[in-house]
C-alpha cells in the first residue's frame, strides 16, 4: 500500500522544488559600462566610492561598500534607489525594506545589473530534483515507503490470565 503514494509524493515534491526554483531562480550581476545607466525599474547593485561614503555616512553609515535595490528614477543630477540590501566594507550586510536613497552621480563607482541566469537555474533545479528523488528512493521524506517495521523475535510475549 505504501507504493501507491510514491508517484504522488514524488510528483508533489518535484513540483514544489520547481515552484521554489521558479520564484527564486539564480541571478548574476552583470557590470554596466560607465556610459550606460540601468533603466528605471531594474534591480541594480551600486558600488559606492569614497565621496559617496562621506555623503551617505550620516544617514546610512560610513562603511557602505555597495547598495542593492531597484532603480526608481534617474536624472542629470543622480539616481533614486529603493534600497533592499546594504553591503558594508568589512563584510557585513543590512536588510532594508525599500527606503528611497538619493545618490549623486559623483558618489557612484559603478553599476551592476541583476539578470536571471538560465544555466545556473537549470543546474540548481537538476540538483534539487535529484536530491528529492534520492530522498524518496530512500524513504527519507516519510511518505510511507517500504515495509512496515517488524516486531523483534527476541522480545517476550505476556499473557494475562484471570483466575476464578
Amino acid at each position: 500500500m505504501g507504493d501507491v503514494n510514491q508517484p504522488r509524493s514524488l510528483g508533489l515534491a518535484i513540483g514544489l522544488a520547481l515552484l521554489v526554483l521558479a520564484v527564486t531562480g539564480c541571478y548574476k550581476l552583470h557590470p554596466v559600462t560607465t556610459t550606460e545607466v540601468p533603466a528605471v525599474g531594474v534591480r541594480v547593485t551600486v558600488e559606492i566610492n569614497d565621496i559617496g561614503r562621506v555623503a551617505l555616512g550620516g544617514s546610512m553609515g560610513p562603511e557602505i561598500d555597495r547598495i542593492e535595490g531597484r532603480m526608481e528614477a534617474k536624472d542629470s543630477a543622480g539616481y533614486l534607489i529603493a534600497v533592499q540590501q546594504v553591503y558594508l566594507v568589512r563584510g557585513g550586510m543590512q536588510v532594508w525594506s525599500g527606503e528611497l536613497i538619493r545618490l549623486g552621480k559623483d558618489q557612484v563607482r559603478s553599476f551592476s545589473e541583476r539578470q536571471f541566469s538560465k544555466g545556473r537555474s537549470i543546474a540548481l533545479g537538476a540538483v534539487g530534483v535529484g536530491g528529492v528523488a534520492f530522498m524518496l528512493s530512500r524513504g527519507l521524506l516519510g511518505a510511507g515507503l517500504g515495509e512496515p517495521p517488524r516486531v523483534p523475535t527476541d522480545s517476550g510475549v505476556s499473557l494475562r490470565v484471570i483466575w476464578p
